[in-house]
């Protein structure tokens, strides 16, 4: 099932996007179970949102044994996570905005988990109670920006660096799922969920011991390899096997 978030007529709402692309509209966020309205729309009639308001995202670095290898940097023995904050969201086909003082930006595609209830000291063998469902997210980088800073909050905390999108699937097995990533049409970063160093049940608790989790919250689990520069006026393409597409332009 694909839960979207989308404007109608100036008012926001959540829907399941059903496939003749009509979109069956919901009385209120639907991780307390869908609560259905008379009234349908076409996908086309609505601009998506992202399908998702986080209180926080928690990004998860280095959690693929290749994406460490191209930055040289050791496997790390627990889950290296930082946070990206919710003004930095934005949905699909909403642009990204290049920072002045930044001279590279770069691409992130990530597999994103979306919690569905409250989360806390949630044990590796339920975690998966806690999963309302996945989407995509591209993790961007003000790269140099990165280099310099100990921490990653201003290299990850721009606005408009967390685009995330268009739905959330609700029904989707993670273990083995390819990741691609296409700068102006041209596959750039390639792989697949099954090489991640730390399994999504294992992240759900390593964070979930840390920090309370709320229903909508993401936890994006890493990129693989092959991350790089983006360009004003770069369009890029983030796809996950099983969800879809998340497209978003630079300027």
């Amino acid at each position: 099932m694909r839960i979207v978030r989308c404007l109608v007529s100036n008012s926001i709402s959540y829907g399941v996007l059903e496939e003749n692309e009509d979109i069956h509209l919901l009385l209120e966020e639907p991780y307390n179970g869908l609560n259905y309205v008379a009234q349908r729309v076409k996908m086309s009639e609505v601009k998506l949102l992202s399908p998702v308001k986080p209180s926080k995202i928690v990004a998860v670095g280095l959690n693929y044994r290749e994406h460490a290898k191209e930055f040289g940097k050791t496997v790390p023995e627990e889950p290296l996570i930082f946070l990206k904050p919710p003004s930095a969201v934005i949905g699909n086909d909403e642009e990204i905005i290049y920072p002045e003082m930044s001279k590279r930006v770069d691409y992130e595609g990530e597999l994103a988990v979306v919690i569905g209830r409250l989360a806390f000291n949630v044990s590796v063998r339920n975690a998966a109670d806690y999963i309302f469902g996945y989407t995509i997210m591209n993790d961007v980088t003000a790269r140099d920006l990165q280099s310099k800073d100990v921490q990653y909050t201003r290299a990850k905390g721009f606005d408009t660096f967390a685009p995330i999108g268009p739905w959330v699937e609700t029904e989707l097995n993670p273990q083995s799922l390819y990741i691609k990533t296409y700068v102006n049409g041209i596959l750039h970063q390639s792989g697949d969920t099954s090489n991640m160093i730390f399994s999504i049940p294992y992240l759900v608790s390593f964070i979930s011991n840390v920090m309370s989790l709320l229903p909508g919250d993401i936890i994006s689990t890493g990129t693989p390899p092959g991350i790089g520069p983006i360009r004003k006026g770069d369009t890029v393409e983030v796809e996950v096997q099983g969800i879809g597409k998340l497209k978003n332009r630079l300027r």
